[in-house]
């Protein structure tokens, strides 16, 4: 899960100054990296389908893999990052257009340097949050992502948020509500505030892009993670990773920062950018889910309760979305 994973669940339908709507993050990677989605076939949508499975599957895998480790905080943050950096460099050579210096200007720019800076907070609260909470509890916080993009958008952007939006944030937060009220004094509080902090962290992420669109989001990110092994690395212990630790943290940098982000993106341009959501929402109930499978890790009750009202809420919203989607498309 993350890194710039995060397009997936951005699509929150906000509207520009002008009165139309602006383009999500989601479309402007999109738009970024192919031409304008045209009418395609339905042995291209299927296949659209297949790949956004594929890389939702490879994003839920994360909280096996926090679980499968057993080296400290600290050590798994930076040398996941690491790997995750050194993955995400082959993508880089076929997306945004390729590694060139103009490219890689990018992590000098304003907006740059504040990917990379929201970018290395969130690798050290997500993981730190895995570690300290239950992986139901950080998934079910992390979907509000979309609804504080879309409050952050207001702030920063000025932009109109649909009514929708404003609704399905409301009511998501409630949901965050009950499962943080729940965790004071049940020892999970601290990981539960790292997993808000994560989300707003990726919710700012999804909006520096609107901000300066011409600025590729790819460099940024790598720098991202060798940055994040920099500052973390002196505060583990390298000695504590034996061969298991060293695959864990290879195959989870591997498929969270590279795999899943070209399946997405090689989905996504099949199929419109609702689809591709609502098809991606299912990592909410998958990443929890394997845990539950392999580990056997019960949350706690009330995050049952809140995290029902929080998929409800993003169900709601995205079907929404993806209804519109459909009508305009056929219309």
């Amino acid at each position: 899960m993350r890194a710039i994973s995060t397009i997936r669940l951005s699509y929150v339908n906000c509207w520009g100054r002008n009165g139309r709507r602006s383009t999500s993050f989601f479309e402007t990677i999109s738009v970024t990296i192919q031409n304008p989605t045209t009418r395609l076939a339905g042995s291209e949508h299927e296949k659209g389908v297949l790949l956004i499975v594929a890389a939702t599957f490879a994003w839920s895998a994360s909280g096996v893999y926090s679980r499968l480790l057993t080296t400290d905080v600290w050590t798994a943050i930076a040398w996941r990052s690491l790997f995750g950096g050194l993955f995400l460099l082959i993508p880089c050579l076929f997306l945004e257009g390729g590694i060139s210096r103009r490219q890689w200007r990018s992590v000098f720019h304003p907006s740059g340097l504040a990917m990379i800076a929201c970018q290395t907070f969130s690798q050290g609260c997500f993981i730190g949050s895995l570690y300290m909470t239950t992986v139901a509890n950080v998934t079910m916080i992390y979907a509000t992502t979309p609804f504080i993009a879309a409050l952050f958008g207001w702030i920063i952007l000025k932009e109109k948020v649909a009514r929708r939006t404003l609704i399905a944030g409301a009511v998501s937060f409630c949901g965050v509500a009950v499962i943080v009220a729940s965790s004071i004094g049940g020892g999970t509080g601290w990981g539960d505030l790292l997993a808000l902090g994560m989300t707003a962290s990726f919710a700012l992420v999804i909006i520096i892009p609107r901000i300066s669109p011409g600025v590729p989001s790819l460099p940024p990110t790598v720098v991202s993670a060798f940055l994040t092994l920099v500052i973390f690395a002196p505060f583990g212990s390298v000695g504590s990773l034996d061969l298991h630790n060293w695959i864990v943290l290879a195959a989870f940098g591997a498929t969270n920062f590279s795999l899943a982000l070209v399946l997405f993106l090689a989905g996504a341009k099949r199929m419109a950018p609702a689809e591709a959501a609502l098809i991606g929402t299912m990592e909410i109930v998958l990443t929890p889910f394997w845990v539950w499978l392999l580990f056997s890790e019960q949350p706690p009750i009330a995050t049952y309760f809140g995290g029902a009202i929080i998929l409800g809420a993003v169900f709601w919203h995205t079907a929404i979305d993806f209804n519109r989607s459909q009508r305009l498309r056929d219309g």
